[in-house]
């Protein structure tokens, strides 16, 4: 049964949001997924079946960087990290995604207006 309060990321925001969370730190897969709860208030959370594949892809395409150490309690962890290239890109994209948003927020407004009339 669908969750109706889940809400379904268009294309390219769940690569966004992990690079904007990169952008504030080095950190790991779990950190990066719980990093977009905080920052959202908990209305944007990753799966982590959702957060692996994204993770993977963005390091094919050469916008992150992996690289392993171990952690505190002994355990080996993948540490991503923007690559200096991508942090231009990102300002971009981010501006771009900043522009669309509150465009489509004027037009949903004006729409739910018209249909209260």
């Amino acid at each position: 049964m669908p969750d109706a309060h889940r809400i379904d990321l268009p294309q390219g925001t769940l690569d966004l949001l992990i690079l904007q969370a990169l952008a504030l730190a080095p950190q790991h897969g779990w950190a990066i997924g719980e990093r977009v709860q905080q920052i959202s208030r908990a209305v944007l959370r990753i799966q982590q079946g959702s957060l692996s594949p994204a993770l993977g892809r963005l390091q094919r395409r050469g916008w992150i960087k992996a690289r392993e150490r171990v952690s505190g309690n002994n355990r080996r962890a993948k540490l991503y990290e923007l690559t200096k290239s991508e942090r231009r890109r990102l300002e971009v994209a981010r501006d771009a995604r900043v522009k669309l948003t509150a465009a489509m927020a004027e037009v949903l407004g004006t729409a739910q207006e018209i249909r209260a009339c």
